[in-house]
């Protein structure tokens, strides 16, 4: 019996670290493909067309426009700007961004992230 229960832990402690290992593996694809196909309008810092979009329509709500900094995103609407746009964002067909990368692209911008402290919206002026 003591031998049985301890194969099962044993396993089980196997099949849990091995899910986290691929959830890992799975988020740093996403970051990969994130980093390629959407950085470079949807990263950090000056000149980033995306990014500056976003904070200037969200400014009003305190969301960020980092997409990486947001907690709001749900794996279907990663899914849907990607392969429809939006305004001056193109489309990404599947001969360009495969299903694959796009699931880990949502995967990776809809991670749990560490909650940061609310912000207050701007009062809006008369």
């Amino acid at each position: 019996m003591r031998i049985t229960f301890s194969l099962v832990f044993g396993l089980v402690v196997l099949l849990w670290a091995g899910g986290a290992s691929a959830q890992e593996a799975a988020l740093q694809k996403g970051k990969q493909v994130y980093d390629y196909w959407c950085a470079t309008c949807h990263g950090e810092g000056p000149g980033k067309p995306g990014t500056t979009a976003l904070a200037a329509k969200y400014k009003e709500s305190g969301l960020p426009g980092l997409l990486e900094a947001r907690t709001n995103l749900t794996p279907q609407s990663v899914r849907f700007f990607i392969r429809n746009g939006a305004s001056i964002m193109p489309f990404f067909r599947k001969t360009e961004v495969s299903d694959a990368d796009v699931d880990a692209i949502a995967a990776y911008l809809t991670r749990p992230k560490p909650a940061a402290p609310p912000v207050a919206p701007q009062a809006v002026r008369p």
